[in-house]
C-alpha cells in the first residue's frame, strides 16, 4: 500500500502585466490558505516521506508552507520542472518513479493535471481541484511502479472553502 497527496498550489495573482506565469506569486489568500491547509494535514497526521513539486514559484511556495508546518525540510523537496511542462501522463510517470522505499509521498502542482492524475488513478470526477485542496489517494500497489488508471482510492479530498 502507498499513498500520495496531490496539492494544487494555493491562490496566486499578477503582480503586474509584468510577471510571467512562472514567477506568480501567493496573494493574501493563497497566504492565509497554505498554512490552513498544512494545519489541517497535520492534525490528521500526515507525515510525507517525500515532497515533490513544481518550480514555479507559486507551488514551490505552498510547499515550504506544507513542509514547514508537517515537519519536512524545505532543502529536501524535489523541483520537477515536468510537474509544470507536463500533464496528467508526465505526473504519473514521476510518481510511478518514486523509490519504493517510501510509502507516503506528496505532490504539489497545477491543474488541469493534478486534477486529471487524481481521476486517473481513483476513477473520480473531480472537475477541478481547488486552489491549495488536498486529494489523498490510497494506492493498492506493492510499488510506486505499479501506479496506474484506478489503481486507487479516494480517501478523502480537502480544501481551504470547506474550513473557513
Amino acid at each position: 500500500m502507498k499513498t500520495i497527496y496531490l496539492v494544487r498550489h494555493a491562490k496566486s495573482g499578477w503582480d503586474s502585466a509584468k510577471t510571467a506565469d512562472f514567477d506568480r506569486s501567493l496573494n493574501d489568500k493563497g497566504l492565509k490558505d497554505a498554512p490552513l491547509m498544512a494545519a489541517i494535514l497535520k492534525e490528521k497526521k500526515v507525515s510525507p516521506e517525500l515532497v515533490i513539486s513544481s518550480p514555479a514559484n507559486r507551488a514551490v511556495t505552498t510547499a515550504g508552507y506544507f513542509c514547514d508546518i508537517l515537519g519536512y525540510r524545505k532543502e529536501r523537496i524535489e523541483l520537477r520542472m515536468e510537474i509544470y511542462e507536463g500533464g496528467t501522463s508526465h505526473l504519473l510517470n514521476i510518481v510511478q518513479n518514486i523509490p519504493d522505499s517510501c510509502g507516503t509521498a506528496m505532490l504539489f502542482g497545477h491543474n488541469p493535471s493534478m486534477a486529471g492524475l487524481a481521476n486517473l488513478l481513483a476513477g473520480n470526477s473531480i472537475d477541478t481541484l481547488a486552489t491549495c485542496g488536498v486529494v489523498r489517494i490510497d494506492l493498492d500497489v506493492p510499488s510506486w511502479k505499479d501506479t496506474g488508471a484506478g489503481r486507487g482510492k479516494l480517501a478523502w479530498y480537502e480544501f481551504p472553502k470547506k474550513h473557513r
